[in-house]
């Protein structure tokens, strides 16, 4: 019986994880086009057939349909359905790792604000404000109410809270030094004004600590993947690509693993400290 109902539990966890999927679908779509996200309703892109709920079901509505619409048999994206899979499997990941608990809920919240901005870059190489602001405010409340709850206290909340101000304050100066430096190596602009205003966000969500290791973090990774895209041809030297991704993945590996890397790092280098 207890297996049963953790199996059930994990499912609903999923089922919630794509339908937050399924929303970030709209999102991407229509936050960079300045389209409500509420209204119309679910439709078609091309004929504005509006979805049916049994449509609408996450996953199992895109197999239903055969990855086509049912009124005009434009063919659907399979993006959509692994959006909404991956989603759900993180979601499950993060329960699974962290069980009913604030920072569950606070992964959850940060990491789709994440996935969301990371693929908005990825079409459109732009972060809209609404999303960054908006997350950004978010990561203080979430971060102000966490450290209220773990410490019992409203002080505990207060000081949570400045914590993430003094990060998102870090995060804008840190991309933009950033930025600044790169256009001057370059001789061309290095980064768009949104991934400091992303990494402001992440510092909300993180504290100054694990933002710098999480920027550190996609700097590598971006400097390697942009280093690989040149050498095989994919990229040149002087075509822009989005480093929003990078940033989410670094905030990603931060906020789960930046206190046992920050750990590993000191036991390695400054053993006796």
């Amino acid at each position: 019986m207890d297996v049963l109902l953790t199996v059930f539990v994990y499912l609903l966890v999923f089922a919630l994880g794509a339908s937050v999927g399924s929303f970030l679908s709209v999102v991407i779509h229509r936050v960079p086009a300045g389209v409500s996200i509420l209204v119309p309703p679910s439709r078609c892109p091309v004929c504005h057939h509006q979805l049916k709920w049994q449509e609408n079901v996450p996953i199992l509505g895109w197999i239903w349909l055969k990855g086509r619409c049912s009124s005009c048999h434009t063919t659907i994206p399979a993006r959509y359905p692994l959006l909404e899979a991956a989603c759900g499997a993180v979601f499950v990941l993060l329960f699974w790792m962290f069980g009913v608990s604030w920072p569950t809920l606070g992964y959850w919240s940060f990491f789709s604000w994440l996935l969301g901005l990371s693929l908005i870059d990825i079409d459109t190489m732009t972060l809209p404000n609404a999303l960054t602001q908006s997350g950004l405010v978010a990561g203080l409340i979430m971060r102000g109410v966490g450290g209220a709850i773990a410490t019992a206290s409203w002080t505990g909340g207060l000081t949570a809270g400045m914590e993430g101000v003094v990060g998102a304050v870090v995060g804008l100066w840190l991309l933009d030094m950033i930025a600044f430096v790169g256009s001057v190596a370059l001789g061309q602009t290095a980064m768009g004004g949104g991934d400091a205003k992303l990494a402001a966000m992440m510092g909300a969500w993180l504290g100054w600590q694990q933002l710098l290791l999480a920027g550190f973090l996609a700097c590598v990774v971006g400097a390697f993947a942009g280093g690989g895209a040149i050498a095989i041809g994919i990229l040149n030297r002087r075509q822009p690509f989005p480093f929003g991704p990078f940033l989410a993945l670094g905030g990603i590996i931060a906020a789960i693993w930046g206190q046992a890397i920050v750990h590993l790092y000191f036991q390695i280098f400054f053993p006796t400290v």
